[in-house]
């Protein structure tokens, strides 16, 4: 069997650079984060915030996080994520562990 060499790319075949999505509002309106320029996209963001957004790389994120520091999962109760709320409650005074109150 015979192998064949790989076909050469020519100039129609590369695949050409892609720009930014356009605004809305015609230029009319941009992006609400402090010093950019570039235009509304959705939620009064630009399209590279609004993907930093939905993330929730941004300081005010798409849904409520947890109030313990350095954690960004979503809230469960209480200000804090299920984790968190799971180990606050267990420690609080007089709680009865879930294996004591089984036994009972």
């Amino acid at each position: 069997m015979a192998t064949q060499a790989p076909a050469k790319k020519t100039s129609t075949q590369t695949k050409a650079k892609r720009t930014a999505p356009a605004g809305k509002a015609n230029g009319k309106k941009s992006c609400s984060v402090a010093g950019c320029k570039r235009g509304y996209r959705a939620k009064g963001l630009c399209f590279f915030h609004y993907k930093k957004w939905r993330a929730g790389e941004l300081p005010h994120a798409r849904y409520k996080t947890c109030s313990n520091a350095e954690c960004k999962k979503k809230v469960a109760e209480h200000g804090m994520c299920e984790e968190h709320f799971k180990a606050w409650k267990s420690s609080r005074k007089g709680a009865v562990a879930p294996a004591a109150a089984a036994a009972a």
